[in-house]
């Protein structure tokens, strides 16, 4: 059961009050999936292998990083070797909420599984809510099915600049995106409307995960997503290690898109980037400058967002492998009292037919210096990252997940 127990809480904090580690610093790469998960055929991904599949489509990955860390001694995998000796404790975890996105992912991490899948719709958007839209805005409705953001924005764009209506869409997961020409709706306005689309129109029945905006530029047969993307997601239902930390007193730093997925609760200081290598830049500043007691979460979105939702295996191969080189730049810059901890949120198999995100294991890494790495096994669920980020800084265990602190500070 990953569900705690009263006396199960109690042996966990007795007696705790020194930190282990003064820092934990998460790196999310995201969708970087590490196999299909038990449940996985419920979600038509029967098969999926995200590092996997990128590993044998790129003939080998070269992530001596990564290896040296245990990736390798986690599954294995083409080109990355199984170390005798690695540096960090190694695992996989499985999610046990009800979904495979980005916003069930981080949340279950932070403590908070979602166990009432978040409503999608994969045939549109009734017609109320895109009436509703059209209302808020003062603009007509386009697109308003499930696609590629890439391919209808190449369908609808021409249109769009023409009419001025927004390019509404959706995926598998549950997420309302509204696209638009930055030429035709700056993106101070766009914004705007993805918030009101929030706060307005996507509660109750259409209480989507995330309400994401899409601006774009360039011409008919060149348009391109810029990385002015912002999400509006949800808040979670309940507390999450992010709260208490914060409640705490305790640093809360995120970078890239967690302020989003957390619709800001919870952070102390929130730092949005444009790439991986800007989230790896932003990274590891804060990792030599900032040296208060807490958490430091980062997520590097264009694993996701770049090629595993355009079916780019070498894009995202030549991805992997360049983070690798900067995780190689980061380890240094990391105090004897720091805990680096390297996971994923969900997979994204760009070897599939399909652009959607898949049901899979994610991996874990979890490297301190000095202390030996350690078999950490299969995780129950993503909320053990919780439990062990609350154990190491005493605060009140959350519902769900075990901690493994004991294993890597043992």
């Amino acid at each position: 059961m990953t569900k705690r127990t009263p006396a199960h809480d109690n042996r966990m904090t007795r007696g705790r009050e020194a930190k282990v580690f003064t820092r934990i610093v998460t790196v999310v790469l995201d969708s970087v999936g590490a196999g299909a998960l038990p449940d996985a055929a419920e979600y038509g991904d029967l098969g999926t292998d995200t590092l996997g599949n990128i590993a044998r489509c790129h003939g080998g990955l070269f992530l001596p990083t990564l290896a040296s860390l245990g990736l390798g001694c986690i599954r294995r995998l083409e080109g990355v070797a199984a170390v005798d000796k690695p540096l960090a404790s190694h695992g996989r975890m499985a999610e046990v909420s009800k979904g495979k996105d980005t916003t069930t992912g981080h949340w279950e991490m932070a403590g908070c599984p979602v166990f009432r899948p978040f409503p999608v719709f994969p045939g549109g958007f009734p017609a109320a809510v895109v009436a509703r839209i059209s209302s808020l805005t003062g603009r007509q409705v386009i697109g308003n099915k499930a696609a590629s953001g890439t391919e209808i924005i190449a369908a609808l764009g021409e249109e769009h600049l023409r009419t001025g209506a927004l390019i509404v869409y959706t995926s598998a997961d549950s997420v309302l995106q509204v696209a638009a020409h930055e030429s035709v709706v700056p993106v101070d306005e766009l914004n705007a409307i993805g918030r009101r689309l929030r706060e307005e129109v996507c509660q109750g029945d259409y209480a989507v995960g995330r309400v994401i905006i899409r601006p774009f530029v360039g011409s008919p047969g060149a348009f391109v997503r810029t990385a002015n993307r912002h999400d509006f997601s949800l808040e979670p239902p309940a507390p999450t290690v992010i709260d208490r930390l914060k409640a705490a007193g305790l640093m809360v730093t995120g970078v890239g898109k967690i302020g989003d997925i957390f619709a800001g609760r919870g952070l102390t200081a929130s730092y949005p980037t444009k790439s991986n290598d800007h989230g790896m830049e932003t990274l590891a500043g804060l990792v030599r400058e900032e040296r208060r007691a807490g958490l430091i979460m980062a997520n590097l979105v264009e694993f996701d967002s770049v090629y595993g939702h355009r079916n780019d295996c070498r894009g995202y191969a030549r991805a992997l492998e360049r983070v690798d080189g900067q995780l190689a730049l980061l380890l240094p810059l990391l105090a004897d009292d720091d805990l680096l901890v390297i996971t994923a949120d969900h997979g994204c198999d760009p070897t599939t037919p399909g652009t959607d995100h898949t049901r899979e294991y994610v991996p874990l890494l979890a490297y301190a210096r000095g202390r030996p790495g350690r078999d950490l096994g299969v995780r129950a669920t993503f909320a053990d990252l919780a439990a062990t980020v609350a154990e190491n800084f005493a605060l009140e265990p959350l519902p769900y997940g075990t901690s493994f602190l004991g294993d890597i500070a043992g």
